[in-house]
């Protein structure tokens, strides 16, 4: 319920004003002197004040009226405040309003053009109040993200900043953290994010791609093996998590973790215990675990594929990261980062990558923006350099040719598609890798994982 504040030194005015006020659901206040309004005004929280103009018995200048008004204006700046005017002090009353005041109005009053002012003032001012509180959280999120390491992080979207957002509230806590979110999205960004601004960013943080381990490696690279517990182990073996001890560990693609894995990340997250492959002694770590999955882990429970008191552990605190085509104002200032200083895009092009559906997500789009740099002989890169899809515009109507086109990087190839790459380019690496989009580094990694050669 707003609280309206009449100031008239005539008593029945004050009562006719307050009687009617209660009765349209309004609190009423009223006092007499301006002494008294400045009063309640820095005490109570008041809404809008009704003010006469004198408070002096045989005094007609408004020079009392003028001097409450600027009073109440150093208070609160914008308080709503309706001026009650006399004929004579017209004048007066308008130059307040040119000043700032709300609005005046005549000796006697009109009931239903007052209310009228009240309803329209009172709208104005919530939403101006509202305003300010958005503005203030923007200017403190701003704030917040400017004093902060975001690590190369480029972004537009609005979607992006509240991910964001919630990266750095939870970064500086030590519970465990999920990233959520499609391959390429840039998760492994957000798991930066998350360590550079925690209490631990001096200490070790340790990234692990569960997805680029093979299995039977996978619990030696985690928890570390002593010489001969496996073949080919001719020393100790460090583990990961031994090596992020008193930092932090991020393990990428959680979901390919094993059930045996499963059972002894459980405990390590319950206990801070663990033994390497082959070794019969406990040791103990202090890390902050942060995961990542673009699999759907409710139904890889409900499958048998996950556990859920891992998944509660490990997902305290779920940063879900929205695909590419949901980050809008994200695709054209990541392509300028990607296409670097010296390039830019025209107006077809800039058509192209906002109408393009993205599917690879950023990694895609990075390796269009690179491909298009390095076959380009331009500054200003076309939609032909970039090779999607063209925006074909006529006199009524947009519409969107998909054009169809060859070697397109693949967001993430599976076996056969690098088996047919190796064929198609005799196993040189280096042309195989750029037909499918991805660095040598990443095709040898995935060659490995799929048990795959050149020859």
């Amino acid at each position: 319920m707003d609280s309206i504040l009449v100031v008239d030194d005539n008593h029945a005015i004050c009562s006719a004003l307050t009687l009617m006020l209660d009765i349209h659901g309004y609190r009423a206040l009223s006092c007499e002197t301006p002494e008294q309004a400045l009063d309640i005004v820095s005490k109570q929280d008041i809404s809008l004040v009704i003010q006469d103009m004198n408070f002096t018995q045989d005094t007609t200048s408004g020079e009392e009226g003028k001097q409450l008004f600027y009073a109440l204006r150093q208070q609160q700046p914008n308080l709503p405040i309706i001026l009650m005017t006399a004929w004579t002090q017209l004048e007066t009353a308008v130059e307040l309003v040119k000043a700032g005041a709300a609005d005046y109005m005549g000796k006697p009053w009109d009931d239903a053009k007052l209310l009228t002012s009240i309803n329209n003032l009172l709208s104005i001012y919530h939403l101006s109040k509202q305003n300010n509180q958005l503005t203030r959280v923007d200017s403190d999120r701003m704030s917040a993200i400017n004093n902060a390491d975001l690590c190369g992080m480029v972004f537009g979207s609005g979607v992006m900043q509240r991910c964001i957002d919630l990266a750095l509230q939870v970064a500086k806590s030590d519970v465990s953290v999920m990233i959520t979110g499609p391959n390429g999205a840039g998760k492994d960004k957000i798991a930066d994010i998350l360590q550079a601004n925690s209490l631990l960013s001096h200490k070790p943080f340790i990234k692990v791609n569960i997805g680029a381990l093979p299995m039977d490696l996978l619990e030696a690279e985690l928890f570390g093996a002593e010489a001969g517990a496996f073949t080919g182990a001719n020393k100790v073996r460090i583990g990961r998590f031994e090596a992020a001890d008193g930092g932090t560990l991020f393990l990428d693609e959680i979901g390919n973790l094993p059930l045996s894995g499963q059972v002894k990340l459980l405990r390590v997250l319950q206990t801070g215990e663990f033994e390497r492959l082959g070794s019969h002694q406990t040791r103990r770590v202090n890390v902050r675990v942060i995961s990542a999955t673009n699999a759907d882990l409710a139904d890889d429970i409900a499958n048998g594929l996950f556990r859920e008191d891992l998944f509660y552990r490990l997902n305290v605190i779920e940063l879900p990261l929205a695909p590419l085509n949901q980050r809008v104002d994200d695709i054209l200032p990541l392509a300028l980062h990607f296409v670097g200083e010296g390039f830019s895009f025209d107006k077809p092009a800039q058509q192209a990558l906002l109408s393009h559906p993205w599917s690879g997500n950023v990694r895609e789009l990075e390796n269009v923006c690179k491909r298009a740099v390095l076959l380009t002989q331009n500054a200003v890169l076309t939609s032909a350099d970039l090779g999607l899809t063209s925006v074909i515009v006529n006199t009524t109507v947009q519409e969107i040719t998909p054009v169809s086109t060859k070697n397109m990087p693949v967001s993430e190839p599976d076996k056969l598609q690098i088996e047919q790459a190796l064929i198609a380019h005799n196993g040189v690496i280096a042309r195989v890798a750029k037909s499918l989009g991805l660095s040598r580094q990443a095709l040898y990694r995935r060659m490995d994982k799929y048990g795959l050669s050149a020859k």
